[in-house]
């Protein structure tokens, strides 16, 4: 019996210690970035112009039956072809190219202002 109840008050007041704990401690969340959206409908991107910053992502969402891509003129960075009803992401970067177009339809243009995170 000595053994067994030494063990069993032993598992009691870890699980006791654990849930005092649970309830004490102050969690704070992981800091989420932003995720801003753009549309790709009528051959456009909406919004045309998108502000940002560093640490941020953006996603574009096809919405034309066409495929499209969002590709920096530079090519410093690119979705790759984002299909109809799919979308793609891309995390915003110090020195990132700002103006983009798509590949595909080159008409098709858009513009970052990128700010840095505010610390």
């Amino acid at each position: 019996m000595g053994p067994l109840h030494s063990r069993r008050n032993v598992l009691m007041g870890a699980v006791a210690s654990a849930t005092a704990l649970a309830f004490t401690r102050k969690s704070v969340p992981a800091s989420e970035p932003k995720v801003h959206d753009v549309q790709i409908k009528e051959f456009a991107f909406v919004p045309e112009r998108l502000e940002v910053s560093v640490g941020e992502i953006i996603r574009w969402t096809n919405k034309d039956l066409a495929p499209h891509t969002a590709t920096a003129d530079e090519f410093g960075w690119d979705t790759g072809e984002i299909a109809n009803r799919e979308n793609a992401e891309v995390v915003v970067f110090e020195g990132m190219e700002a103006s983009y177009f798509c590949a595909y339809h080159p008409h098709m243009k858009g513009t970052l202002v990128i700010s840095r995170k505010q610390e």
